[in-house]
């Protein structure tokens, strides 16, 4: 029997976070090729120290003669990223940082089987949803995305100047029936440029607009709230931690709430199954819920390398379910097709809108006109519900 009451908790980092910083450099690449050719296949991976970038993997084009071309821009593309993020320290500075770029032809013993429409690579991806937000996302994960979201416009705004970029929530939620009632603790560690300022003033500074994001009623007196616990951060970003891209996989995902086959998204083209098979099942998962067919559920989709078709399909609805499993997972081969390329053409994958995800979470987000989080749509519920 599912527990009811409990506490739960899980870990937002920001856009500044050195780690998040590599994923959107990845995906700025990968936008960036999209943008020229659709077609392209990318596997990029960057690391990040003080005042240096370093850029690797593989890119695939459709006209390989132009490689040249593309790896002229490269350097540029990481620059105006971290611009974007806001890093001007002395030592991790967007104009002068070292960017190095290593990237290189896509390997033809890979491209071969993905030509044949096969997956990019083995594995297994999971979906999630539950009804415990309006976005079918858990909770603890999700407002800890959405304190540091609204942070990081703060700051850009230039409403809270003193703020750097890099920072860390975490939120643990009580759950009571099985719903979230109230925040037990609260952790934010938020860099600052004023060495003078102590954890109470960044407490001051941050608590606002906390206060504004989080569900009235859940911050209480018995909440313990835990603000630049260690004092003062002001070495931050890739100055003060290396980064490198895909070591944030389950702040990408649903906080620990749910099972994750341990492929990180950022960097890779919708051929590669880690991301786009991820985005399929969080599709399935998030429709079977919006039917009102579980409160819950767990969709688990793996691949072999070259071969089209999944080897197998999996659902848990955690006891919620208002059908058995097995015919979520045959209503589910039925109104979608899962192949590789079935996924890319359903979701509209084959296009530059990759480096929104690359903070913030990759789920809970709201589609958008131009297809981005174009797998956070609800579209599959009456064709679910006429299957069951």
């Amino acid at each position: 029997m599912n527990r009811q009451n409990y506490v739960f908790t899980s870990e937002s980092v920001s856009e500044g976070h050195p780690d998040k910083l590599c994923d959107q450099i990845s995906d700025a690449v990968l936008d960036a090729l999209l943008t020229e050719d659709p077609a392209a296949r990318v596997a990029c991976e960057t690391f990040a120290t003080t005042g240096t970038v370093i850029i690797g993997g593989e890119i695939g084009l459709s006209d390989q003669d132009r490689l040249a071309e593309y790896m002229g821009r490269i350097s540029e593309i990481a620059r105006n990223t971290i611009r974007d993020i806001g890093y001007e320290q002395e030592k991790f500075h967007w104009n002068t940082c070292h960017v190095h770029n290593y990237l290189h032809e896509q390997s033809c013993h890979i491209s071969q089987g993905v030509d044949r429409d096969g997956a990019g690579d083995q594995g297994i991806m999971f979906g999630y949803a539950v009804d415990e937000t309006p976005e079918l996302m858990p909770a603890p994960i999700q407002y800890a995305h959405a304190i540091l979201r609204r942070l990081a416009e703060a700051r850009k705004s230039g409403a809270e100047p003193t703020l750097g970029p890099d920072a860390k929530s975490q939120l643990s939620l009580r759950y009571e029936d099985g719903r979230p009632v109230e925040v037990t603790s609260l952790v934010i560690s938020h860099q600052h440029h004023d060495e003078g300022q102590s954890s109470d003033d960044i407490r001051a500074i941050v608590e606002p607009y906390i206060r504004e994001v989080l569900p009235e009623g859940w911050l209480t007196e018995n909440t313990e709230w835990w603000v630049n616990p260690t004092g003062t951060f002001v070495i931050g970003g890739p100055d003060g931690d290396a980064g490198l891209t895909g070591r944030k996989i389950i702040v990408d995902t649903y906080g620990g709430a749910a099972a994750h086959g341990g492929g990180a998204f950022s960097g890779k083209d919708p051929t590669k199954v880690d991301r786009s098979a991820a985005y399929a099942a969080r599709y399935l998962a998030k429709n079977v819920v919006a039917a009102g067919l579980a409160r819950r559920c767990l969709i688990q989709l793996s691949y072999a390398i070259g071969v089209a078709k999944p080897l197998s399909i999996y659902a848990d609805t955690f006891g919620t379910g208002e059908v058995p499993e097995a015919e979520i997972e045959n209503a589910i081969a039925r109104v979608m097709d899962l192949t590789p390329r079935g996924i890319r053409d359903h979701l509209d994958l084959r296009r530059p809108i990759y480096r929104r995800t690359a903070a913030y979470g990759h789920f809970g987000r709201a589609p958008e006109a131009d297809g981005g989080f174009s797998w956070e749509r609800t579209d599959l519920v009456e064709a679910l519900r006429r299957e069951l």
